[in-house]
């Protein structure tokens, strides 16, 4: 009977990617970028002054229920080993500096990917002094994914559309449904007039 409740669980199965996205994406590809980084991509987190929450599902990312290795996706911790620039969090004035210089070192080809609602635009601290605004602000954007925090599935959807791809997009949104959904009205949060 117990042994039932301890069965390990089996690595999590890779979302699909969004065919549209994927499309659009395909179209922009550079083949200088596809020799250069062929199916994989290393990823460096950058935290642009956050409460937490999306490094936390950015922890989960990286567990062994998704195993990012098998879909050629690693963390690295330097700038000048990364293709990605995986940003969290408000930018504050003062990570502006930090987040120009992983930038400035991180080599050509590079994507900046803004997780989260804070860095996608400023998320709930929009319009405070010490809030410069979303990691557009100072570093063009190339993917955007929405939530607050958004899951790890949707993470990993977003990093595989451009992995297939391997082009530099003007700008992808992998959409918070929720966040949509309250915006066209349809459903409201009990805080919300």
């Amino acid at each position: 009977m117990i042994g039932r409740f301890w069965k390990p669980a089996a690595a999590e199965p890779m979302p699909a990617a969004d065919e549209e996205t994927t499309r659009s994406l395909l179209e922009r590809l550079d083949s200088a970028a596809q020799a250069r980084l062929g199916r994989s991509l290393a990823l460096l987190h950058v935290n642009g002054g956050s409460c937490g929450g999306c490094e936390m599902e950015l922890r989960a990312l990286r567990g062994v229920l998704y195993d990012l290795e098998r879909f050629g996706l690693r963390f690295v911790t330097a700038p000048a080993q990364a293709d990605v620039l995986l940003v969290t969090g408000a930018l504050t004035r003062t990570l502006r500096v930090a987040l120009e210089q992983a930038w400035d070192a991180t080599p050509d080809p590079k994507w900046v990917v803004a997780v989260g609602d804070c860095a996608v635009d400023g998320g709930v601290f929009k319009g405070s002094y010490a809030i410069l605004g979303g990691a557009g602000s100072v570093v063009p954007v190339d993917l955007t994914i929405s939530g607050c925090p958004p899951s790890p599935l949707r993470l990993l959807s977003g990093l595989r559309a451009l992995l297939e791809a391997n082009a530099r997009p003007a700008t992808l949104r992998v959409a918070d449904r929720r966040a949509m959904e309250r915006r066209a009205g349809e459903l409201r949060a009990p805080d919300d007039r």
